[in-house]
Formats: structure tokens, C-alpha cells, sequence
């Protein structure tokens, strides 16, 4: 009851702050969260609350401060998430997470920084901005939420849908094959690639954790129930009967070759650690190639 009349009250930052600190009751991470955000907006069954539960306890697990962290979104059920984390966050426009979080690492190679998005933007509006980055293996951190549709709009088909599946926009099946994400994102550069879907939390967690000790271009795909848009016109059931679909359909390989991880209706999900390579990040290229160069050009004039 208590909890209930301090809800009520006019917010205060400061207040609700050392409200968390002091360990009033509350969950250990909810120091990440925007007070007053929570229950969230996301359809009931959706995968998102796991994904940004993973998240969030991968940041508790490296000891990140909130201030050495930022994450940057499109537009989408993904892009939400940005809106409930309480660290810097952008929100930025449709398909163009990447370019900008592109511009923030290069400003503020000190902070960790992910793009939190959803298939349709990363891998529609925003495929070219992703094929891009991966080539220049900008140090970024990728999490794509793949629900296989446009969901926040319809539940229209978008770049993942399989083939044969149905959508608000092919009744009678699919006719174009989805994106492999992962193979997709290690033939453009990626040096660490995973997938795993909401059954798998743990796992998700840990890709996470570990994707933060990489220096240059992570990226995880997270498979994540859309009861709405897509479990119900292909006949999956609500979002648990979808995790139970997870749990029966998912095939653990880590090392598997991405290529074989297309993703097709009511057949196996590939799932695991796919790649885990380094090779040197876009800074530590420019800084040896271009800038070097340039310092012993300015050495030889003088001279």
C-alpha cells in the first residue's frame, strides 16, 4: 500500500533515485530503468521484456556505470526499448540507428555503445547502413529483435519473414525468402555473430556479456514471439505456446557455419555462437593508415 501512495505522488528524479539506491524493495536492476516507465506498452506475449532483460543484466554482469553506457534505437517495437533505459539514450529515425551510433563511437570511443533495433530497421530502411558498418567493423554493439514482421504498423511481411509465411500483407503466404541474418552479417564484416531466441535467456545473456569484450562490430540476433502480427495468422498460438515452440524447434550449434542458418516456417532455428574472430576495428585502422600517414607527411614537408 505504501508502494502504491509513493506512486502516486508528483515523480522526483533525485527522490526515486535514492529510493533505488537504498534498496527500498526493489528489483537489483531497476537502477537501469527509467522510473515510472514500468509496465511497458509491448503487447502481452511479446519477447521484447526478455530482450531488455538480458540486456540490462548483461550490463549488471561487466559492473558498466549507467554513464559509460549508451544505446541507440530506430523506429519500431524495438526502438522502444531506448525510452525505458535510464542512461543516454536516441531515438533516432527510421533505419538510421547505425549511422548515428556510427557518429557516436567515433566521437566517444570511451563509451559502450549498442543499437537496439528491430529486423525491419536494421535490415530494410537500415540494410545498407548495417552492411556498412560491419564492413568498417565500427566498434558497435548490435542486439536485432527479430519477430519475422512489421508489428508496431500491421504486421505487414518485412525482410525476414519466411518463405510461405502468411502477414497482413501476404494472406496467402509469402513469396519472397527471408534474410539469414547471420550469415548475412558475417559476409559483411561482423566479428561476432549469435542468435538465440527468448527461451534462451541465459545464453543471451552471456552473448551479450561477452560481445562487450569485443573491440569492433558485434551481432546477436534475438528470435522474440509477435503473438499478434505473426504467431496468429501462422497459427503458432499465444506467446507461451510460441516459447514452447522455441523450446522444441531450437537446435543449439555453436560454430555452425552462418550460412546454414536460414530460418524457414515450422522447421529447426539454428541457434548458438556462430563467429568469434577479431581483426582491427575502424579507429585503430584509421589511426595506423590515415592519420599516421599524414603526421609523417607534415614530418617530411617540415623537413
Amino acid at each position: 500500500m505504501k508502494r502504491h501512495l509513493r506512486e502516486l505522488q508528483p515523480f522526483n528524479k533525485e527522490a526515486e533515485d535514492k529510493h533505488i539506491r537504498e534498496g527500498h524493495g526493489l528489483h537489483p536492476l531497476d537502477a537501469y530503468l527509467k522510473p515510472g516507465r514500468i509496465p511497458h506498452i509491448w503487447c502481452p506475449g511479446c519477447g521484447l521484456g526478455v530482450a531488455l532483460t538480458a540486456y540490462i543484466e548483461a550490463l549488471h554482469r561487466k559492473k558498466f556505470p549507467v554513464d559509460q553506457c549508451s544505446v541507440v534505437s530506430g523506429i519500431g517495437c524495438t526502438g522502444r526499448i531506448a525510452g525505458y533505459l535510464d542512461m543516454d539514450t536516441y531515438h533516432t529515425t527510421h533505419g538510421r540507428a547505425i549511422p548515428f551510433a556510427t557518429g557516436l563511437a567515433l566521437a566517444r570511443p570511451d563509451l559502450h555503445i549498442t543499437v537496439f533495433s528491430g529486423d525491419g530497421d536494421l535490415f530494410a530502411i537500415g540494410g545498407n547502413h548495417m552492411i556498412h558498418a560491419a564492413r568498417r567493423n565500427v566498434n558497435l554493439k548490435v542486439i536485432c529483435v527479430n519477430n519475422f514482421n512489421y508489428g508496431m504498423t500491421g504486421g505487414q511481411a518485412g525482410p525476414t519473414t519466411p518463405i510461405d509465411a502468411k502477414t497482413s500483407t501476404t494472406p496467402m503466404g509469402n513469396a519472397e525468402p527471408g534474410f539469414n541474418l547471420p550469415h548475412l552479417a558475417h559476409a559483411s564484416g561482423a566479428i561476432y555473430v549469435a542468435r538465440w531466441t527468448t527461451f534462451h535467456p541465459r545464453q543471451l545473456v552471456h552473448s551479450i556479456s561477452e560481445s562487450f569484450d569485443r573491440k569492433g562490430f558485434t551481432f546477436i540476433e534475438v528470435i522474440a514471439p509477435c503473438p499478434i502480427g505473426y504467431g496468429r495468422p501462422n497459427k503458432l498460438g499465444d506467446g507461451l505456446e510460441e516459447m514452447r515452440y522455441y523450446r522444441e524447434m531450437s537446435e543449439v550449434r555453436n560454430g555452425a557455419d552462418p550460412g546454414t542458418a536460414e530460418i524457414r516456417l515450422r522447421d529447426k532455428i539454428l541457434v548458438g555462437k556462430f563467429v568469434d574472430k577479431e581483426r582491427p576495428d575502424f579507429l585503430e585502422n584509421y589511426n595506423n593508415l590515415v592519420i599516421a600517414k599524414a603526421q609523417a607527411g607534415k614530418k617530411g614537408r617540415a623537413a
